[in-house]
């Protein structure tokens, strides 16, 4: 039976400039959602693994889902988003001028950012590290944005791109085949994991880059 895996990324965050990103927690609005999808279990109900980023955002989405789901939730450093610790905290504006030039410069050390070609390797080898054990069940991923969207590009075989980023606010999700290794749909709202609906039956419209 074929293993469908799940990228899904956290939501809404409580932004803290004098504290390190790594460390932000989910906003309200954030925890609202995540606690949504938690008491609707059923959605992911063939899932037997859950996979976290090591960043509190990311925990804070994952464990509540993997409670739920009633797994124990398994943490791997290597997935952590894109490092930008070179710059800390830069105001909004200032952070998607950089981010475009991440994307635009993938093989180059944007202000001292990671270099989104070796983000990219790191989160594509974290996700085969998982994926070559064998086991039963979907696998489900928790993680970031930018990280996200570099593992997307490479499932999809295109360039890196930030026209391949998910929506506004975070909380996106895609999911591939394990065998297939290609993504089945473009990045969705969490809001719209159901049950026994295909991936294909939605529309990304409006939510991608």
């Amino acid at each position: 039976m074929a293993r469908t895996v799940r990228y899904l990324t956290h939501p809404q965050v409580l932004i803290e400039p004098t504290k390190d990103v790594r460390q932000w927690s989910l906003n309200s609005i954030g925890r609202a959602r995540v606690s949504a999808l938690a008491a609707r279990p059923e959605v992911l109900q063939q899932t037997g693994k859950v996979i976290s980023s090591d960043e509190v955002k990311a925990l804070e989405t994952a464990l509540p889902l993997a409670a739920a789901l009633g797994l124990e939730l398994e943490v791997d450093p290597q997935m952590h988003e894109n490092d930008r610790t070179a710059t800390g905290f830069l105001p909004p504006k200032e952070f998607e001028r950089v981010a475009d030039q991440f994307f635009a410069n993938p093989f180059k050390d944007v202000r001292g950012w990671e270099r989104a070609i070796d983000a990219q390797c790191r989160i594509v080898a974290a996700v085969e590290a998982c994926l070559a054990v064998s086991q039963e069940g979907d696998v489900l991923f928790v993680g970031h944005g930018g990280v996200g969207t570099l593992l997307y590009c490479a499932l999809s075989n295109v360039g890196i791109s930030r026209r391949f980023d998910q929506g506004p606010g975070g909380g996106f999700w895609f999911s591939f085949e394990a065998e297939e290794r290609r993504p089945l749909q473009e990045w969705q709202p969490m809001e719209t994991l159901r049950v026994g609906r295909q991936p294909s039956e939605y529309s990304a419209e409006g939510f991608v880059r």
